[in-house]
């Protein structure tokens, strides 16, 4: 399926996480520092926060980075950061749901907006293309935590709702209300999670199947990545893996 990083979304590149890692690092923590205004600066009393923490770990994020972001939010030192999602429809008709934390609503919305104009696709209005999506949980493992049965037995008893395994890694669904309760119970048969977060999960997938149209559904989602402001995209297409070959 489509719709999250390890399925051909925002890291279809991994090299591309690789250059992008200050920016990466500044989108972490930005998350952290929401998380922990929002709530207790204490991960282990604030499930956002630790979730937050866990998804920059994973990254390699060095501690005192992750320590200064938090000690931002308890000295109500930082910038104010609104959550904001749009909407829209990319190359192909594909839907595409953009998550973005931003101190300047008017900036993001003009630098989104932009990238889907000049990347063969139009921005839509709340709700155009959320109706096609769930809302869920999603925890995420490397490949490394286990089989596909173990990681689907561990998931199971956890309470989780459904199971993807690739050669890329595990993807894990809840409920989100289950979501953290289940993060818990998995950490303690598989170890921390390399992330865990609330995320849009298509009902319908949109093939992509032409070349051209696949390159440039990638260059507009790499245009979004590229704003410090967009945390997160999230889409409805799978691309053939006889296309993504061609691609590279």
């Amino acid at each position: 399926m489509a719709g999250h990083s390890k399925f051909k979304n925002i890291m279809h590149r991994k090299g591309a996480q690789d250059k992008k890692r200050s920016s990466l690092f500044s989108k972490l923590s930005r998350e952290i520092t929401v998380a922990a205004k929002m709530g207790l600066p204490d991960p282990d009393a604030n499930a956002r926060l630790r979730a937050a923490v866990n998804a920059a770990k994973a990254q390699s994020m060095p501690k005192d980075n992750i320590q200064r972001a938090i000690d931002k939010a308890s000295g109500g030192e930082g910038e104010n950061y609104e959550e904001i999602r749009y909407e829209g429809y990319g190359p192909g008709g594909v839907s595409l749901i953009v998550e973005a934390l931003t101190d300047n609503r008017n900036r993001t919305a003009t630098n989104v907006r932009t990238a889907f104009s000049k990347n063969g696709g139009n921005l839509g209005t709340s709700g155009s293309v959320s109706h096609g999506f769930d809302r869920l949980g999603l925890i995420n493992y490397a490949a490394s935590a286990g089989d596909a049965d173990t990681v689907f037995e561990a998931a199971l008893d956890a309470g989780a709702d459904d199971v993807e395994s690739t050669d890329d890694g595990h993807d894990i669904w809840t409920s989100v209300d289950s979501l953290h309760e289940v993060a818990k119970a998995l950490e303690a048969k598989l170890g921390e999670a390399e992330g865990v977060k609330l995320a849009w999960r298509p009902t319908l997938k949109s093939e992509v199947a032409d070349e051209a149209i696949a390159q440039t559904l990638f260059k507009l989602i790499d245009t979004l990545d590229d704003d410090d402001d967009v945390q997160t995209v999230w889409g409805n297409y799978e691309i053939p893996d006889a296309v993504m070959e061609k691609l590279g």
